[in-house]
């Protein structure tokens, strides 16, 4: 199962480029976790949309500005993406030292 997580939120004094209102951008970095019964991972890669609060729409990277660019670098910093490492659950566990305890058990009996 995938889940989003919102790393970063910001709200942008930048000029709107379709509607060009000051108030009503708002940034946003996400980052994709897949999770199952025996672990979960965070991906590598960091996803951002801009939306527009005023005009309703989402800005493409296409119709950025400059100015739009360098505050959204800024930002990116700001974002702190969750570890890509491996957490192992319970379950995993739990299946690993059945194993393990069967086959000693198996190797008990056999000599």
């Amino acid at each position: 199962m995938k889940s989003t997580h919102t790393l970063h939120t910001a709200r942008l004094n930048n000029n709107c480029p379709t509607c060009f209102a000051t108030n009503g951008l708002e940034l946003t970095f996400t980052q994709d976790k897949k999770e199952n019964k025996f672990f979960e991972k965070a991906e590598k890669e960091i996803k951002s949309t801009m939306y527009c609060h005023t005009c309703n729409q989402t800005i493409f990277p296409v119709n950025w500005t400059n100015d739009i660019e360098r505050v959204y670098n800024y930002n990116l910093k700001l974002a702190e993406p969750m570890s890509g490492a491996v957490k192992l659950k319970p379950l995993f566990y739990i299946i690993i030292l059945v194993d393990a305890l069967l086959l000693a058990a198996l190797i008990y009996y056999f000599t």
